[in-house]
């Protein structure tokens, strides 16, 4: 099987050949535009005196440069998504070798408030979601946030199907993700959304046939005036006549104009996006659900939308003095084209949500995918809600290299409650937290980073990092009763996996001790599954009294006065400890 790297340099060079050669079409285009304006033009000055003649010789040769220029835009379009497909390989090769820290953080989902996402370090520098995010839309980015917070135990196997089949998927997922690249959304589709579903009417139906016929009259009077049979001053009375009756609407004309200036090439490009959906034999349930969403009606959504980016543009030219004045004044294309932009609302607003949501669900997917393709060494857990919570052998933390990381079997039963005690930097946080993402990836759908993974799922809540809040004039230590409070409640009324990390640190030793091992024995009488990890190894003394506890360490050891450590996972309790060595070696006392 090809490695992913092996895979991304070959697509970039395959895609930037292919973009070289459309460059070199686009130019031929070009000259061609050139040749037959300058042909066109000194034909028209050599016929001026029959000006009959003349017009025919423009009327050819602007259809000519038009089709050029439609042309050389089509081609242009398929050159700068080649080029949109090269940078999303290169920016993976890149990811590769020097790291994913200048990519989008998700700083801004992230919940303190939250179950574990501030304690897992889900978002911000370095977190799993700026790791794993491959998302252009913020739609997509908000929805990809969502999945990792979900803590979203059912369907999970369909989840995992999903992601499987877009994992396999990649240059589909490319193809999606560079047309989404080329998008640039200046109205979010939740404002979108709202001013298409409170649009309120303001064209009357006569007003889809008047311009027909106002078109139908013109072209009339154009023939009579060609063939001498009326002066063309009657010409300029209809295009005064035209303007005027485009003006008793204008007001309405311009309200839709303001709104909509911005969104026809949002709607363009969303339009490519629903078409690949469409036009994708899709094997997974979750996928073929998203699927119908548009296409369950004989109407594309895809072509729905290129409907509507049509229109967009049509009267977007009349931002064009030529056309604002001829084109409504023998046309009134002003009237024509906001009617039909109204229409469009009044049949399609209430379905736009639906299709906004899936083209979304599909850029935060296919970042899914895309993690699973790049990890082909990690493995999906079987989930199996009659074994134990977690059986995993070698889990290791999806965010360390392979190189540097040292993974640990874990067998951890349903009610089971562990207590983690070791050195200063022997692992133990890193250990808690790759536990947690374990079980973050396992309910998102992902592969985790174990060799086998058994799982049996649950709910996770954390307590490993608490602050202080000057704003709302709460202690450190009324902070952490506060979140432990909040973990007492929680699992009175749903199942949760508790990861806790030294926890009441804000008081004496001696109140510490004993708090912590009655928070324990709460815990482990209200049948809780967890780890806590602690260096008061006073505590690790209920595992005398509870058959559930069990006790569990990272090592440390002094060897020719240097500090080693193992981070491995071993069963007891830890009787080294590095606090006072380091003091010292660092010369601190």
């Amino acid at each position: 099987m090809k490695s992913p790297i092996a895979f991304y340099k070959e697509q970039a060079q395959i895609h930037q050949v292919k973009a070289t050669a459309l460059n070199k079409q686009m130019r031929l285009l070009s000259i061609l535009r050139l040749v037959v304006f300058l042909v066109a033009a000194y034909t028209v000055y050599l016929t001026f005196s029959n000006w009959q003649v003349a017009v025919a010789i423009a009327v050819v040769g602007i259809s000519l440069f038009l089709f050029l220029l439609l042309k050389y835009t089509n081609i242009k379009q398929k050159r700068n998504l080649e080029r949109a497909i090269v940078a999303i390989n290169e920016d993976e090769i890149k990811i590769k070798n020097e790291g994913f820290f200048d990519r989008l953080d998700g700083l801004e989902f992230q919940d303190p408030l939250h179950e574990y996402c501030l304690d897992v370090d889900l978002f911000g520098r370095g977190s799993f979601f700026q790791n794993i995010n491959r998302t252009y839309i913020k739609e997509g980015a908000e929805k990809l946030s969502e999945a990792l917070k979900a803590n979203e135990i059912d369907n999970i196997t369909t989840r995992q199907e999903a992601i499987k089949e877009l994992s396999d998927k990649a240059i589909w997922r490319q193809n999606y993700s560079a047309i989404a690249s080329l998008i640039k959304v200046e109205t979010p589709a939740k404002t979108i959304n709202e001013w298409l579903s409170n649009y309120k009417p303001k064209f009357k139906p006569f007003l889809k046939v008047l311009p027909w016929l106002f078109t139908l009259v013109t072209l009339v009077i154009f023939a009579f005036v060609y063939v001498n049979m009326v002066s063309a001053n009657l010409l300029g009375i209809w295009l005064l006549l035209g303007l005027v009756t485009t003006g008793i609407y204008l007001k309405s004309i311009n309200i839709i104009a303001s709104k909509t200036d911005k969104l026809k090439e949002t709607f363009k490009q969303y339009a490519g996006l629903l078409d690949k959906i469409e036009q994708e034999t899709f094997q997974s349930e979750l996928l073929i659900e998203k699927q119908k969403m548009i296409t369950q009606d004989r109407e594309k959504a895809s072509d729905i939308f290129s409907e509507l980016s049509r229109l967009l543009d049509r009267l977007d030219n009349r931002n064009n003095l030529i056309s604002a004045i001829f084109g409504n004044g023998f046309f009134l294309l002003d009237i024509k084209n906001a009617y039909a932009i109204e229409q469009w609302i009044k049949k399609y607003a209430h379905k736009t949500t639906d299709w906004f949501d899936v083209i979304s669900f599909f850029d935060a997917y296919n970042s899914l995918g895309n993690y699973t393709f790049n990890n082909p060494e990690f493995n999906f857990p079987e989930i199996n809600k009659n074994q134990d919570v977690i059986l995993a052998k070698n889990l290791g933390h999806p965010l360390l290299k392979a190189e540097k990381r040292v993974d640990n079997d874990l067998n951890i039963k349903n009610e089971e409650f562990f207590i983690i005690t070791g050195a200063n930097m022997a692992g133990k946080s890193t250990f808690l937290r790759t536990v947690s993402l374990h079980i973050v990836m396992a309910n998102v759908g992902l592969p985790v980073c174990a060799e086998t993974s058994t799982y049996n799922p649950i709910k996770l809540i954390t307590s490993m990092r608490t602050s202080d809040s000057l704003t709302d004039d709460s202690s450190y230590f009324f902070s952490e009763l506060t979140r432990l409070k909040y973990i007492v409640d929680a699992i009175q009324t749903d199942r949760y996996f508790i990861v806790l990390d030294e926890i009441l640190k804000g008081t004496n030793s001696t109140d510490k001790a004993i708090g912590s091992r009655r928070f324990v024995e709460k815990l482990v009488a209200s049948n809780a599954t967890g780890i806590i990890a602690t260096h008061d190894l006073s505590l690790c003394e209920i595992s005398e009294e509870l058959s559930e506890v069990k006790n569990h360490y990272f090592d440390a050891e002094i060897i020719n006065d240097e500090l080693h450590f193992d981070y491995t996972f071993k069963d007891g309790i830890c009787q080294n400890m590095n606090a006072s060595f380091l003091l010292k070696k660092m010369e601190i006392i």
